[in-house]
């Protein structure tokens, strides 16, 4: 009898299934980093429903985790007011894969190594629906938007220009 093959589960998705949260995984075919823009036009979404996840590191050396919409700026001076610090950087690039377990691309704010205090853009809770990183390249996973907030232990805010 041949051996069934295995379905991958990434970090994200095992956190989800623990939580039963669910969600539907999309993938499409990666190889390297691809930018939001083009995995929402790979897989036909609505830019306004796809959200990139941002790690930032700031002065006090703590580091916060921003979901905001692909076609969007984070306000690196709103993000800091936010969290209470004086100024925030994007986490070297160097530092992502070590800090959270993710590459880039595949960074998800579900089942970093760590968790960090994360925060969604506001724009997040005007939708039914929402698709963001499943923690592999290749991988979106399709949730409702509170659920992916329950999931991450994040809070909300306005973080973008």
């Amino acid at each position: 009898m041949a051996k069934k093959e295995k379905e991958l589960k990434t970090n994200a998705m095992r956190l989800l299934d623990k939580s039963k949260i669910s969600y539907t995984p999309h993938t499409y075919e990666c190889t390297e980093f691809t930018d939001g823009a083009q995995i929402a036009d790979t897989l036909g979404l609505n830019h306004e429903t796809v959200y990139k996840t941002l790690v930032t590191v700031a002065k006090s050396k703590a580091y916060y985790v921003f979901v905001i919409p692909i076609d969007a700026e984070i306000d690196f001076k709103k993000a800091a007011k936010v969290v209470g610090e004086k100024s925030l950087e994007m986490l070297p690039l160097k530092e992502l894969t070590p800090l959270t377990g993710y590459v880039r691309g595949g960074c998800t704010s579900i089942g970093m190594k760590k968790q960090f205090p994360t925060y969604f853009n506001e724009t997040i809770e005007k939708l039914s629906t929402v698709y963001v990183s499943g923690g592999a390249l290749g991988l979106q996973l399709e949730l409702a938007p509170a659920d992916l907030i329950r999931a991450a232990r994040g809070k909300v805010a306005d973080v973008i220009v």
